[in-house]
């Protein structure tokens, strides 16, 4: 699960690029900051009901579907055009921070004996953190060298290949 997780954050940037994609989208900087009340909006709203869901039909299938959200949303952040197109995926992000958030953690805990379960969600969090400057450095480079639609791109190919990944260490099991 670690693997997934650090392959997965390699193309989770820093939210400060959504800021950026929706200003050039046609939001201006007075609403830009709005963007973070959307996804939290949102985030707040899903998390609870889908723990609900996670504790009866499995955290598996749902944090398989988080990454599968995130990379039909990148690749909508990487074409969006137009504002309300923009605050739609904005949304959508927030349900994906509702499904994987607690999701992660909560199969973590699921996996690992009771008495090594601090260790895990240290190290867990450890590969996340780790993984998240690289995928932020990664994305300004392809930003300002290729443009911002790449950077939408390599999140979504990150969010592809994890879940991918996830598929293959759970037939496993």
């Amino acid at each position: 699960m670690a693997i997934v997780a650090l392959l997965f954050n390699l193309g989770n940037s820093s939210d400060a690029f959504l800021l950026l994609r929706a200003q050039q989208s046609g939001i201006t900087p007075a609403l830009a900051p709005l963007a973070f009340v959307v996804m939290n909006l949102t985030y707040g709203i899903s998390a609870y009901p889908i723990g609900i869901l996670s504790d009866r039909i499995g955290r598996f299938g749902l944090l398989l579907s988080s990454f599968l959200i995130f990379a039909l949303v990148y690749l909508g952040f990487a074409f969006a055009q137009t504002p309300w197109q923009m605050w739609a995926l904005l949304a959508c992000h927030g349900v994906y921070l509702g499904m994987s958030q607690g999701v992660l953690l909560a199969l973590v805990a699921d996996q690992v004996p009771v008495e090594s379960r601090g260790t895990a969600f240290g190290m867990i969090n450890l590969l996340i953190g780790i993984a998240l400057l690289p995928a932020s450095v990664i994305a300004g480079v392809l930003w300002q060298q290729v443009g911002s639609q790449a950077t939408f791109l390599m999140g979504s190919s990150f969010a592809s290949a994890a879940a991918l990944l996830l598929v293959t260490i759970g037939r496993r099991r």
